[in-house]
Protein backbone atom coordinates (compact mmCIF):
# COMPACT_ATOMS: atom_id res chain seq x y z
CA UNK A 1 0.00 0.00 0.00
CA UNK A 2 1.45 3.31 -1.12
CA UNK A 3 0.58 6.30 1.10
CA UNK A 4 1.62 9.29 -0.99
CA UNK A 5 -0.36 12.29 -2.27
CA UNK A 6 -1.14 10.56 -5.56
CA UNK A 7 -2.83 7.72 -3.65
CA UNK A 8 -5.84 9.82 -2.66
CA UNK A 9 -8.81 11.60 -4.23
CA UNK A 10 -10.40 14.46 -2.29
CA UNK A 11 -14.13 14.95 -2.90
CA UNK A 12 -15.76 18.23 -1.85
CA UNK A 13 -19.41 18.92 -2.49
CA UNK A 14 -23.02 19.28 -1.50
CA UNK A 15 -26.06 17.23 -2.43
CA UNK A 16 -26.10 18.97 -5.85
CA UNK A 17 -22.45 18.92 -6.94
CA UNK A 18 -19.07 17.30 -6.24
CA UNK A 19 -15.58 18.48 -7.13
CA UNK A 20 -12.60 16.09 -7.21
CA UNK A 21 -9.00 16.94 -6.40
CA UNK A 22 -6.26 14.46 -7.22
CA UNK A 23 -2.55 14.42 -7.84
CA UNK A 24 -0.90 13.02 -10.96
CA UNK A 25 2.55 13.22 -12.55
CA UNK A 26 2.14 16.90 -13.52
CA UNK A 27 0.77 18.11 -10.15
CA UNK A 28 -2.65 18.73 -8.62
CA UNK A 29 -5.76 18.54 -10.76
CA UNK A 30 -9.27 19.77 -9.94
CA UNK A 31 -12.18 18.22 -11.83
CA UNK A 32 -15.26 20.41 -11.48
CA UNK A 33 -18.83 19.17 -11.17
CA UNK A 34 -19.25 19.81 -14.90
CA UNK A 35 -16.14 17.79 -15.75
CA UNK A 36 -13.83 20.70 -16.51
CA UNK A 37 -10.21 20.19 -15.51
CA UNK A 38 -8.01 22.81 -13.84
CA UNK A 39 -4.36 22.57 -12.83
CA UNK A 40 -3.71 23.79 -9.28
CA UNK A 41 -0.83 24.33 -6.91
CA UNK A 42 -0.77 22.59 -3.54
CA UNK A 43 -1.55 25.92 -1.87
CA UNK A 44 -4.67 26.38 -4.00
CA UNK A 45 -5.88 22.89 -3.09
CA UNK A 46 -5.33 23.67 0.57
CA UNK A 47 -7.31 26.92 0.19
CA UNK A 48 -10.26 24.86 -1.09
CA UNK A 49 -9.97 22.07 1.50
CA UNK A 50 -9.51 24.10 4.70
CA UNK A 51 -12.87 25.95 4.65
CA UNK A 52 -14.63 22.62 4.16
CA UNK A 53 -12.76 21.12 7.12
CA UNK A 54 -13.43 24.19 9.29
CA UNK A 55 -17.17 23.95 8.63
CA UNK A 56 -17.46 27.53 7.37
CA UNK A 57 -20.03 26.65 4.71
CA UNK A 58 -23.02 24.65 5.97
CA UNK A 59 -23.96 21.47 4.10
CA UNK A 60 -20.50 21.20 2.54
CA UNK A 61 -19.03 17.71 2.81
CA UNK A 62 -15.50 16.50 2.33
CA UNK A 63 -14.47 12.91 1.70
CA UNK A 64 -11.08 11.35 0.98
CA UNK A 65 -10.85 8.08 -0.95
CA UNK A 66 -7.80 5.86 -1.35
CA UNK A 67 -6.84 4.69 -4.82
CA UNK A 68 -3.94 2.56 -5.93
CA UNK A 69 -1.89 4.79 -8.28
CA UNK A 70 -0.49 1.74 -10.09
CA UNK A 71 -3.99 0.41 -10.86
CA UNK A 72 -5.23 2.02 -14.09
CA UNK A 73 -8.85 1.05 -13.32
CA UNK A 74 -8.91 3.09 -10.08
CA UNK A 75 -8.22 6.36 -11.92
CA UNK A 76 -11.50 8.10 -12.68
CA UNK A 77 -11.55 10.18 -15.83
Amino acid sequence: MKLTNDSYVILIGTKNFTERYCRDQAGWLKVSARGRKFRMTAEQVLNHVLPALAGIRPNLTIKVEYRDPTDKKSIKK
